[in-house]
């Protein structure tokens, strides 16, 4: 696989000489279904690694699971104080009722949110179960909404390509949303789950998407752990960041492409997503470069890098650009990357240097 994802990153690189010479491209897993997801929301949120995306059942290796909530209460006495919480924040009565209706527990959600992660994957596995399967419909995607997706770059500054890979990664293009009903998911998890105050909070900005979108609860849907719409937005994030893009008076990342590619981007761009800079490019590294340099903490100019023996692969010079970076060697199989703000950036939405790796090394794809 190393061999093949080199060669993809040298193709590019060969294909944007101009681009190169100012040290600014873009090198960009359906999200692979045994990992990633988990860190997504937290990203999202600023929370810890909490929910996984509408198709995942594990997270990248990370610290342990805490320790599930034991309930004092029975389900229906808790619903009725919540209910008195929520309205007391606000929250109309019509929408409590009708949310509510019939919710009982979802013995499935607490099993989920129970499990243990199963392992760790390499990321030369979650590469190839990643990208490779979505290169060709991201580029039929990317043609096929080009006109929109050209009207949300020029709003975010957000290349269509990267969009496009983001909400690929995510749901496969809109395909794997998830089928749990949100409300219901979060109400279990702030019932019983390991991160009880947090799922309450989301059910409650849930709550106040419905009031504010005039959403039912069956339109709500999305993964168990309450990621929502195309581009799995937690409720939270789709309250900071969700975008009506067409105009008619509703934000919905469920049905409308238009609205599910701005707030992608809109969540970049307020993220810190540069305009026209790269994210990062593959290099090679000197046998003697003094350890302890490799990770997302330490950053430099690319000069600095230079200095201390960073090459492109083959030996040429780094880009006289001035920009900082730092050096990363995703699962430690010995492939080294020196990445940029905007992969940063990527890593806010989800907290996973194989998410970003893909998302990214997949647009660069998509675009080619």
């Amino acid at each position: 696989m190393a061999n093949r994802m080199e060669q993809r990153f040298e193709t590019n690189q060969s294909k944007m000489t101009h681009a190169d010479s100012r040290g600014r491209f873009y090198r960009r897993p359906v999200m692979l279904l045994l990992l990633a997801g988990l860190t997504a929301c937290a990203a999202q949120t600023g929370q810890a690694p909490a929910r996984p995306a509408a198709g995942a059942t594990a997270a990248q290796p990370g610290a342990a699971p805490a320790v599930p909530a034991v309930p004092d209460q029975d389900f229906d006495t808790w619903l009725r104080a919540f209910k008195t919480e929520a309205l007391a924040k606000g929250i109309a009565r019509r929408t409590l009722d009708g949310a509510f209706a019939g919710v009982t527990p979802n013995p499935r959600v607490v099993e989920l949110d129970r499990r243990q992660p199963e392992g760790r994957i390499t990321f030369s596995r979650y590469y190839e179960n990643t990208v490779p399967p979505r290169i060709e419909r991201g580029r039929r995607m990317l043609a096929e909404n080009a006109e929109v997706l050209s009207r949300v770059a020029g709003t975010y500054g957000v290349p269509s390509r990267v969009v496009v890979a983001l909400w690929g990664v995510e749901t496969s293009f809109g395909v794997n949303q998830g089928k749990f009903s949100i409300v219901r998911s979060l109400a279990t998890l702030a019932y019983e789950g390991r991160r009880a105050e947090f799922f309450r909070g989301e059910l409650l900005n849930a709550l106040t998407i419905m009031d504010q979108e005039g959403f039912s609860s069956e339109k709500m849907v999305g993964s168990w752990a309450g990621a929502m719409g195309q581009c799995q937005f937690m409720p939270s994030s789709y309250l900071k960041w969700a975008v009506d893009f067409d105009g008619d008076g509703h934000r919905d990342i469920w049905a409308t492409r238009a609205d599910v590619f701005a707030s992608a981007a809109n969540y970049l761009k307020q993220n810190g997503w540069v305009p026209g800079e790269g994210w990062g490019r593959r290099v090679a590294i000197p046998a003697n470069l003094p350890r302890g340099l490799t990770g997302l903490e330490t950053r430099k100019t690319l000069a600095e890098w230079q200095a201390l023996g960073v090459r492109l692969p083959g030996g040429a010079d780094l880009p006289a650009a001035e920009m900082t970076a730092s050096l990363i060697n995703p699962g430690d199989e010995g492939n080294h990357w020196l990445v940029y703000e905007n992969f940063r950036v990527i890593m806010r939405w989800n907290r996973s240097t194989y998410f970003a790796m893909s998302v990214l090394s997949l647009a660069d794809e998509i675009g080619r």
